[in-house]
């Protein structure tokens, strides 16, 4: 074999996009993925392919993120198994027809909700939990009876390869396909139309997928992200608030979507809730002293540079090894509202804490900024509690704690505005992946319609006017 051959032999193929989808559909019209078996069994392979490949999963985590076993368990594993194997528990009563009862003027007759698979559907999956985002949303797919193209986000290399190689073992190879690349794929793959498309990633990207989703009319599912905001009250519990803030930022180096994105304190409390969750970071980052691993230079740099044009004061961290691509957690105190710090989403182990004076700043700050994936909320009293809920929008909210209302199967998890449409999780995912096609039956005798055709006499009309 030739140097030329050895080195073309290594490049892997091109993937074969309208073949794939080709695929698919031709299966999705055997009607072979409507049945409810089909489904169950579909949700259950993937429930054993995550339980059975926890090692290689978490492997290819700590070679993509360098993220801890643990954590690459709690957040990718156990999470998305348990999702479908909820799913598979359910997914017979959630087919079920939804009957309805019919106004006087309609009877007689009957009306039902028929949940239809829209047919076949592309999930681009996420970089930051990379099985938990691109499975996660598969389980709702499935459990609606769609063919899937399954596209992991290239950022992560080792979890996109394990996908690739592991969905063929265990999953209906014709219904169910992983598809590899990067960007020029994602648009080539919703260039096919698909019925359906789901995304989950950044605001700017799913904005370029939902335009890229328009030509077809494709509807489109977007899970993106924001400036989710934390808002301390003075009664809170600073000792709780100040641990749970400090773990879900640095959970997966602050790359999540659902991080606290800044906090907003009562000026009552914020030097003690401040020290409090510097306390917290040097207990729960002791174990890495060179800083948090960050996924890429990019990432890298654009995180550097806010902290080098930030006009807060950092009070923890704020060191990188740049060689490494590494950041220390970071807490900055009170910096400009406009800076980018505080304008893009963070997406890294950086905190601003912002001092308030009262609740109706803190509400007025958040309300006059885009609307943010998540709100959190610290506060003892159900007055503040049912305040913020009403006033502050956001695609969910969280009271004394961070992240838990995302990992509920019984809660949709989406978000509003400029953080995406659509929601999912367990029976919502089911529905987000189903045509909700309303059917209603009518008797042909006795023919009660005759009254409102031509000739309208008189007589007709007062009859109408009574039913109508």
């Amino acid at each position: 074999m030739t140097t030329e051959s050895v080195a073309a032999a290594q490049v892997p193929a091109a993937p074969d996009i309208p073949g794939t989808v080709r695929r698919l559909r031709e299966t999705f019209a055997t009607g072979r993925t409507r049945g409810v078996e089909w489904r169950k069994q579909q949700l259950k392979a993937l429930e054993r392919l995550l339980v059975d490949n926890e090692s290689a999963i978490a492997t290819a985590l700590e070679k993509d993120l360098g993220r801890k076993p643990f954590e690459a368990w709690l957040a990718d594993v156990a999470s998305t198994a348990a999702e479908a194997r909820y799913a598979a528990k359910h997914v017979g009563k959630w087919m079920r027809r939804k009957r309805s009862f019919l106004e006087f003027n309609q009877l007689p007759g009957s009306a039902w909700v028929e949940y239809e698979p829209y047919g076949t559907v592309l999930i681009i999956g996420a970089w930051n939990f990379p099985f938990y985002l691109t499975l996660g949303p598969l389980v709702g797919a499935i459990a609606a009876g769609n063919t899937v193209v399954l596209k992991p986000s290239e950022i992560s290399p080792a979890s996109s390869a394990v996908m690739a190689e592991l969905v063929p073992k265990y999953l209906d190879r014709d219904a169910i396909a992983v598809v590899e690349g990067d960007g020029a794929v994602s648009q080539e793959l919703i260039a096919q139309g698909f019925d359906r498309v789901m995304f989950t990633g950044g605001t700017e990207i799913g904005r370029k997928i939902m335009a890229g989703a328009a030509p077809h009319l494709t509807p489109v599912t977007l899970e993106l992200g924001g400036k989710s905001p934390v808002i301390v009250a003075a009664d809170a519990d600073v000792d709780v608030a100040a641990k749970r803030i400090a773990w879900t930022k640095l959970l997966n180096a602050g790359q999540v979507c659902l991080a606290p994105d800044y906090v907003l304190v009562d000026a009552a409390i914020r030097d003690e809730l401040v020290n409090k969750i510097g306390e917290a970071i040097k207990t729960f980052a002791a174990d890495e002293p060179k800083g948090m691993r960050i996924v890429n230079q990019r990432q890298f740099d654009r995180l550097v540079g806010y902290l080098s044009e930030t006009k807060g004061k950092v009070v923890l961290g704020g060191q990188s090894d740049a060689a490494e691509l590494r950041l220390q957690p970071t807490v900055v105190v009170d910096p400009d509202p406009d800076e980018p710090l505080m304008k893009d989403e963070i997406f890294g182990p950086i905190l601003p804490v912002v001092t308030v004076q009262s609740l109706d700043d803190a509400i007025s700050f958040v309300t006059s900024r885009p609307k943010p994936l998540a709100a959190y909320l610290f506060t003892k009293a159900k007055a503040i509690r049912e305040r913020v809920v009403k006033e502050v929008p956001a695609g969910g909210m969280l009271v004394n704690h961070l992240v838990f209302h995302a990992t509920s199967a019984k809660l949709p998890f989406g978000g509003v505005g400029p953080s995406g449409m659509g929601a999912y999780h367990g029976k919502y995912g089911f529905e987000e992946f189903s045509h909700r096609k309303t059917v209603m039956t009518k008797p042909t005798r006795p023919d009660l319609t005759a009254m409102i055709y031509p000739p309208y006499t008189e007589k007709a009309w007062k009859l109408a006017r009574k039913l109508f």
